[in-house]
């Protein structure tokens, strides 16, 4: 059977007030491909219930968490802070802990600070330019000896659309990938146990090959496949 993996959208709202729930479709496509099924979950969903059915967890881009949440105040470029959001997935981070997950962008950002860590507010304002939320084409460079260079290998590109980053990286975690300038662009468990944080965006460039091997591992160990 193909492995089912639940997605986390973000939530949203009509100039009417009518909620929604809001997930750009390369999300679900990039698993598709990859083999797997893709499924949203709604805040409603009874995760108990879910929890025998979902084999792992991906958790896409959004805005920003709220710094009150790892101890800081908000730098002021912080934007679209949805505590709700963020309240839902860990109450998922609570029951689907021990399977698979990846984090791409806010989820390797949540990652972190679901493990402890806490985040960069404002990258520009530690690398002296804006490069990062651009979507401009980067080169990644992996930690031998991680999940990341076993799929990729010692390097891989990739398009990045943030303005925050993994600041100090959580106990438990590990840095496995980084943009030229230093920013951490990549952090894993230490463990066992199949925890992925990317902070570019693999689902904007489907028909490469490297988010093909990134979603196509994801899938395999959602599979029971390390």
């Amino acid at each position: 059977m193909k492995p089912i993996i639940a997605i986390s959208p973000r939530f949203g709202a009509t100039d009417e007030g009518d909620r929604r729930l809001e997930l750009k479709l390369d999300y679900a496509e990039a698993i598709s491909r990859a083999g797997g099924v893709p499924i949203i979950v709604p805040p409603s969903a009874d995760l108990g219930a879910l929890a025998d059915h979902v084999d792992a967890w991906m958790v896409p881009g959004g805005g920003d968490i709220h710094p009150s949440i790892y101890g800081e105040a908000p730098h002021e470029r912080v934007y679209g802070l949805d505590p709700g959001r963020f309240a839902f997935e860990r109450s998922l981070w609570d029951v689907w802990k021990g399977k698979p997950y990846l984090g791409i962008c806010y989820g390797c950002q949540l990652l972190n600070v679901l493990y402890g860590g806490s985040l960069v507010q404002h990258v520009p304002d530690v690398v002296g330019h804006e490069e990062h939320g651009s979507g401009a084409v980067q080169t990644y460079t992996f930690v031998e000896g991680s999940r990341l260079h076993g799929i990729l290998g010692p390097h891989a590109q990739g398009r990045s659309y943030h303005h925050q980053s993994v600041g100090r990286v959580a106990d438990g975690l590990c840095v496995t990938a980084r943009a030229e300038d230093g920013i951490i662009e990549g952090v894993e468990a230490a463990g066992d146990v199949w925890h992925v944080g990317v902070q570019w965006h693999p689902e904007t460039t489907l028909d490469s090959p490297d988010s093909q091997r990134l979603f196509a591992a994801f899938v395999r160990a959602a599979g029971g496949v390390r």
